[in-house]
């Protein structure tokens, strides 16, 4: 049975609920289900922390910043000639990596020379980059990406 509904976002367009598309046809609680979900749900503060994280990754500047640090330090000048960027731009990047506690620097003379502050933060993008390309060929990635297909 299909249940007409009115959709969430507009608030004025109605729809079907078909299993056919993804959605339940009818309002039940498996509550047994949800208790061992909701269990397994870790605390509001460390999904906060990841969330945290994952915009912090969100842009591909950023993460290429974190892959070319993880062999050696960098100045600013040659972050920005490797990225292409502007140094202002690249300046904004290692700002934002710096206050997230993943990049630190330090200076000599004129020259600002940045290193990794954790080396996990390139495991993470590499962990990450591995499972994109293990799954680059799913359509809902590149959208996610911002590519059409």
């Amino acid at each position: 049975m299909a249940l007409a509904a009115m959709d969430g976002a507009s608030g004025s367009r109605p729809w079907t609920r078909t299993v056919a598309r993804g959605v339940c046809e009818v309002d039940s609680a498996h509550t047994d289900r949800m208790e061992a979900a909701r269990r397994a749900l870790p605390g509001e503060d460390i999904l906060r922390e990841v969330s945290g994280t994952f915009r912090l990754l969100s842009h591909p500047a950023r993460l290429r910043i974190l892959l070319l640090l993880q062999t050696r330090e960098l100045c600013v000048c040659d972050l920005s000639a490797l990225l292409g960027l502007p140094m202002p731009e690249t300046v904004r990047h290692l700002r934002r990596l710096r206050s997230a506690g993943a990049v630190t620097y330090r200076t000599e003379g004129k020259i600002a020379y940045y290193r990794l502050a954790c080396p996990s933060w390139p495991r993470l993008v590499a962990k990450a980059i591995a499972e994109g390309e293990e799954r680059g060929a799913h359509p809902g990635l590149r959208r996610a990406a911002g590519r059409r297909p």
